[in-house]
């Protein structure tokens, strides 16, 4: 913990910080509640808002200080990918997994598997997937959170590993993650790709089963960062100090179960996601059900706010998030663009600067190997991180 009094003056004191309806929107809100934006003397306005598209929006024009963001937005924005441009970067991811695939029960029961006390095969379900949907001839539609998004990279990983042509066997959505639930009950999309709770929400509904926890298919892949604009940062730089240090103490409390358990309470309020706290244990807690009457399955994983320097914006991960958009972009960019574009984007040094004021360790390099490790692995002295294969391809 670091001495407030001794950090560089803010330059602004007053802030606006956007967020999603989102589980993994706990860092942001337990900040405000344990106190620590008002420890490091910030008056932080949280505001909710219902898509990613809105709420890149209000940052690149300002309406917002400082944003929760998908991993891949700040360098997708930079890009002019996706309907705006504007000079987005982050010094803190926000948390690692978070994310599931549903399937609406109508198609899951089709496929004919049971996994009543354990979390089902990834593979086996979508290449179960692809054989109904060849012996049918029919299409699926799913959806996604945001083209440039890791429920997108994920989601089409996923399908791929199965053989499901992209192209021809799947129709592609974009929809707000609250818009999710109500439409695959209405039977306007077979199954998505979202954060939590939505897919604890449609399992306790019952109208969904989930095919495959995010984890399961990227181990520890990045999710959300803080975003800000480069103008925002250079203006006030100590004011963003400031922010980082708050949010990183609040994602070393909730290392602890009872913090967790304390923030689904406060999250439940109609100020913050407006849920009920039930809907919010299951991720939080690591006991996740996949289904309406199976047991739960325990994925101390689901959300990593801390652990594995959660918070360290990898060079390598954005580099990662590059290669598989590709193929959503339209283009293949050159080495020489792909660096120059995350060394714009992606800021370890910032989050090497917030480590060394709260005295935590932090890695000394930018880029560690990725995809390699199945387990947990150290990568210096006193920084161990976790596995990170992801789903192989055929």
């Amino acid at each position: 913990m670091s001495d407030p009094q001794r950090l560089p003056q803010a330059e602004i004191t007053e802030l606006e910080l956007g967020y999603m309806r989102l589980s993994d929107a706990a860092p942001l809100i337990m900040a405000k509640d344990a106190g620590l934006f008002a420890r490091y003397g910030l008056d932080v306005s949280l505001h909710r808002e219902v898509s990613w598209a809105n709420l890149r929006d209000k940052l690149v024009v300002g309406k917002l200080d400082a944003a929760q963001l998908l991993a891949p937005l700040p360098m997708m924005t930079n890009l002019g990918a996706g309907g705006i441009r504007g000079s987005l970067m982050t010094g803190l991811a926000l948390g690692l997994n978070g994310n599931a695939i549903t399937l609406s029960n109508r198609v899951w029961e089709s496929l004919e598997l049971e996994y009543p006390d354990s979390a089902p095969d990834p593979l086996r379900v979508v290449q179960k997937l692809r054989s109904k949907l060849q012996q049918t001839g029919q299409t699926i539609t799913l959806a996604t959170v945001h083209a440039f998004s890791m429920h997108t990279i994920l989601l089409r990983r996923w399908l791929q590993a199965g053989g499901i042509d992209l192209d021809h066997d799947v129709r592609l959505l974009v929809l707000p993650p609250e818009q999710m639930c109500d439409s695959l009950a209405r039977g306007v999309i077979d199954g998505f790709c979202v954060g939590e709770p939505w897919n604890t929400v449609a399992v306790e509904q019952g109208i969904g089963t989930v095919a495959a926890s995010g984890y399961h298919l990227w181990n520890n892949a990045p999710e959300k960062v803080l975003g800000v604009t480069e103008q925002w940062h250079q203006s006030h730089p100590a004011t963003h100090l400031r922010l980082r240090l708050a949010i990183m103490e609040a994602c070393k409390l909730l290392t602890e179960l009872d913090a967790r358990e304390h923030i689904a309470e406060v999250m439940s309020q109609k100020c913050y996601l407006d849920l009920p706290q039930r809907l919010l244990l299951p991720s939080l807690t690591g006991q996740f059900r996949f289904s309406k009457n199976a047991a739960p399955v325990s994925i101390p994983q689901f959300h990593v706010f801390w652990q594995y320097q959660a918070g360290f914006p990898w060079r390598s991960q954005a580099q990662s998030i590059l290669k598989l958009s590709e193929q959503l972009l339209g283009k293949t960019l050159s080495e020489e663009e792909r660096r120059a574009l995350v060394q714009q984007s992606w800021r370890p040094d910032l989050y090497r600067e917030a480590a060394r004021w709260l005295g935590e360790t932090s890695p000394s390099r930018d880029s560690k190997t990725e995809n390699e490790h199945s387990q947990e692995w150290e990568f210096e002295p006193g920084i161990v991180l976790g596995a990170d294969r992801y789903l192989a391809l055929p």
